[in-house]
C-alpha cells in the first residue's frame, strides 16, 4: 500500500509531505475499527522481541527517533505501527519556529534527507501538557528528547536543560540530552567535554533527588573523532548517565550522489549515507567501553539487515526515522520479524 502513495507524497514539499501523512493517519486512526486494523498489518507481538534496557521494559526493541513527533502529537497514532518506543522532540523550554523555509530536502538517489530543521517546536509547556492528557500508551514507553533554545547563549545553556527536564519529568520514561544538532548555531560546542559534563552532572543531581529518577541519555554526532569518543566513554562513565544514542545526523558529504545543488544544502544528512558510519560508532563505544552502557543504533536503517548489523555492533535498541519515510511503516514489521528469525 505504501509503496502506491509513496510516489504521490514524493512530489510534495517534504515538511508538508509530512504534515499530510500524520495528519491523514490521524484522520484515518478515528475511523471505527482503524486501530484495530493498523495493529493487524503492521504489530508483531512476541514476548522474544521483548528487551530490559536502563531498568525499562521495551515490548520491542524498535523506536521513532526524535524528530518526527517533535511536539508529542501522534504518540495514540504511531503505536498502531508497530514502534516499541517513541522519542518525542526535540523539545525547548520556550516554543521556536526553527529555521526559516524550506529546510528539509530529499536527496533521493541517496536514499537519504538532509534537515536544518533548527528546533522547530511548540515548547516544553505544551509537549508536556499533551503528555499528561494521553489516555493509552498500550505498553508504549516515551522518550523525551531536550534541548536548548536557540537564543540562549552557550554558557547558559543548561538553564534549558533544566527547565524541559522538568516541565517532562512526570510524563517521559527517559530523557535524552541532545547537543549534536548541526541546525542549531554553536550547540556541537556543548559536545566538549567540560560543558557538556556540567549538563550531565546537573540533570543527573536533579535525578538523584527524584523518588524515583529517570534514565538519561546522551545523543552524539556520528562526525565525532576517536579521541572525541574517547572522552564520550569517559563521560559516560564519570557521570554514570544511562547510555548512549548513536548517532545523530552527519555534517559530512562524502560520497553522495544527488545533485550537487541538493547536497550543497545546509544541515544534517540522515538515511543510507549514515548506515556504515553509525554502526562504526556503536561498535567503538561498544568496544571501547566494554559493553558497560547501553546503546541505542539509528543511523541509515532502512531494512532488517542494517538493524541487525547496529545490534550485532553493540546496540541493545535501534530507532529509525528517514528509514521509515522511505521504506513506509511495514519497516517496523520487518524488522521486528527479522530478529525473530535470526534470534538476537
Amino acid at each position: 500500500m505504501y509503496k502506491l502513495v509513496k510516489p504521490i507524497f514524493f512530489t510534495m514539499n517534504p515538511e508538508m509531505a509530512h504534515h499530510k501523512v500524520t495528519s491523514g493517519l490521524n484522520v484515518f486512526s478515528k475511523i471505527w475499527g482503524a486501530k484495530q486494523l493498523l495493529n493487524a498489518i503492521f504489530t508483531v507481538e512476541d514476548p522474544r522481541l521483548e528487551r530490559e534496557v536502563f531498568g525499562l521494559k521495551f515490548k520491542n526493541p524498535v523506536g521513532l527517533a526524535a524528530g518526527f513527533d517533535k511536539n508529542a502529537e501522534y504518540i495514540s497514532d504511531m503505536t498502531n505501527l508497530g514502534f516499541g518506543f517513541i522519542e518525542i522532540g526535540t523539545v525547548t523550554p520556550k516554543p521556536q519556529p526553527g529555521n526559516d523555509k524550506p529546510r528539509m530536502f530529499r536527496l533521493v538517489p541517496d536514499e537519504a534527507l538532509i534537515n536544518r530543521m533548527g528546533f522547530n517546536n511548540q515548547g516544553a509547556d505544551v509537549a508536556a501538557n499533551r503528555l499528561k492528557n494521553l489516555k493509552d500508551r498500550k505498553g508504549l514507553l516515551i522518550g523525551g528528547n531536550i534541548g536548548k533554545n536557540k537564543v540562549t547563549p552557550n554558557e547558559e545553556a543548561v538553564n534549558d536543560y533544566i527547565y524541559c527536564f522538568n516541565a517532562l519529568f512526570d510524563y517521559v520514561d527517559y530523557f535524552v540530552v541532545n547537543v549534536s544538532s548541526p541546525n542549531t548555531p554553536g550547540l556541537r560546542d556543548l559536545q566538549e567535554k567540560e560543558p557538556l559534563k556540567n549538563i550531565l552532572n546537573t540533570l543527573q543531581d536533579l535525578n538523584k533527588a527524584k523518588p524515583a529518577p529517570k534514565p538519561i541519555l546522551l545523543k552524539i554526532a556520528p562526525d565525532l573523532t576517536d579521541n572525541q569518543l574517547d572522552d564520550i566513554v569517559e563521560i559516560v562513565m564519570e557521570t554514570q548517565i544511562a547510555g548512549v544514542i548513536a548517532t545523530n545526523t552527519t555534517i559530512s558529504r562524502e560520497g553522495l550522489k544527488s545533485q550537487q545543488e541538493l547536497t550543497q544544502e545546509a544541515g544534517g544528512v540522515s538515511g543510507r549515507p549514515l548506515t556504515k558510519r553509525s554502526t562504526e560508532v556503536i561498535r567503538y563505544l561498544s568496544e571501547k567501553s566494554n559493553k558497560a552502557f547501553p546503546i541505542i543504533g539509528v543511523g541509515g536503517i532502512h531494512s532488517a539487515k542494517d538493524a541487525i548489523e547496529k545490534l550485532d555492533a553493540g546496540a541493545s535498541l535501534v530507532q529509525v526515522y528517514t528509514g521509515f519515510i522511505y521504506e513506509g511503516p511495514g519497516l517496523i514489521a520487518n524488522i521486528c520479524k527479522g530478529i525473530l528469525q535470526t534470534g538476537r
